[in-house]
């Protein structure tokens, strides 16, 4: 499996984007799909994660602006940013985990990381 993520760019505080994962590959329904993010200085944490039947979580700093979903039958999951904030600006990648449940793992338990996509929040 191949995860190419796309999407990222330059918005003002307040604004919306939406992050796009494509995932190659004829077994993308056996993956749980996740994004993260990694701000500068920071660790990787995660922001999402969203089973095969649509089954979501959301990170408490994200509930209520982001949102995960899926198309299966086009192997994409996107991440859909509503009022952004300055603090949100950080590399969004992209990750599956071969199960059917979201649990948030070691970094090294994924199977599969996309190449990450830069978004920058101005204030």
């Amino acid at each position: 499996v191949q995860l190419q993520a796309s999407g990222g760019g330059l918005v003002q505080a307040g604004g919306s984007l939406r992050l796009s994962c494509a995932a190659s590959g004829r077994t993308f329904t056996t993956y749980v799909m996740y994004w993260f993010r990694q701000a500068p200085g920071k660790e990787r944490e995660i922001v999402a994660g969203i089973n095969w039947r649509g089954g979501a979580y959301h990170a408490d700093s994200v509930k209520g602006r982001f949102t995960i979903s899926r198309d299966n039958a086009k192997n994409t999951v996107y991440l859909q940013m509503n009022s952004l904030k300055p603090e949100d600006t950080a590399v969004y990648y992209c990750a599956a985990r071969k199960s059917n449940v979201i649990t948030i793992a070691p970094m090294t338990e994924y199977d599969y990381w996309g190449q990450g996509t830069l978004v920058t929040v101005s204030s």
